[in-house]
């Protein structure tokens, strides 16, 4: 697999609702292209939709909708039981949100990567990938599709049609099988900076990862997801950004440039 020499940093923001406070949204806009907004049911409110739209496009940050399940106090990483047609359904529905918000302030959906247990189900389960992408094909058809490197949904985007954008993890391990290894397991989580940092070089630049059992395992690399809610977020991203252009690796929104 030849290496991939330009990459997208993204981004889950505007996870804040009401009271509370998640994450660090406005120190980590100057060091990734893309920004995933949360669009109300995982987390998030119209007010703070408003306010992550306004500053994405005041650093020039790529815009995506970031659909959730219905799951507030679980933050949509609990899999619930739903239908194809209900996947197509919430998709719909939170996409003309966020599209709605982006108009009004004078911007445009770039792209849709689905959150959490949403996220990692469609990945797996060709039925609810298959909605999730026509969702975003009915909605709006130039939108690039985010999904796990290798999973059903970055299938389902490809054959519809859709540009897709194969996600992989800074701070994640992954099984022989190219998936993540899930978040119970205590090994599923990179907790040193370094170790990050040489993970994401090596699956930018050679379209390999280290699976947990010990094999390199071969993964294309358009975007790199940084969790934006962690203690040292913010310091991450900014070494990585700056890691990734000492390396000769340009820095774009997936699938070209950033929102106009």
């Amino acid at each position: 697999m030849p290496p991939t020499l330009t990459v997208d940093l993204n981004c889950d923001m505007g996870e804040s609702f009401g009271a509370w406070t998640l994450g660090h949204d406005a120190a980590l806009m100057p060091f990734i292209t893309s920004a995933n907004i949360a669009c109300g049911f995982h987390a998030g409110d119209p007010a703070m939709m408003k306010q992550t739209v306004r500053a994405a496009l005041r650093h020039n940050v790529a815009l995506g909708a970031h659909p959730g399940l219905p799951d507030l106090v679980g933050f949509g990483r609990r899999n619930l039981d739903i239908s194809a047609e209900e996947a197509f359904d919430m998709t719909v529905y939170q996409l003309g949100a966020l599209a709605a918000v982006a108009r009004a302030e004078g911007g445009q959906l770039h792209h849709l990567k689905p959150h959490g247990a949403l996220y990692n189900m469609a990945a797996t389960n060709a039925a609810l990938a298959e909605a999730i992408a026509e969702a975003a094909y009915q909605v709006q058809p130039e939108l690039v599709l985010y999904g796990l490197a290798g999973s059903e949904l970055t299938r389902a985007g490809e054959k519809l049609g859709l540009r897709t954008a194969h996600e992989v993890f800074a701070d994640r391990t992954y099984q022989a099988n190219g998936t993540l290894t899930p978040r119970r397991q205590p090994d599923a989580l990179i907790t040193s900076a370094e170790e990050s940092l040489a993970q994401v070089l090596r699956m930018v630049q050679e379209g390999r990862v280290r699976a947990q059992q010990g094999q390199d395992v071969a993964i294309r690399a358009d975007t790199v997801c940084l969790h934006g809610d962690g203690a040292h977020a913010l310091e991450f991203a900014q070494r990585l950004n700056q890691e990734l252009r000492q390396a000769g690796v340009t820095l774009q929104a997936a699938g070209g440039s950033a929102a106009q």
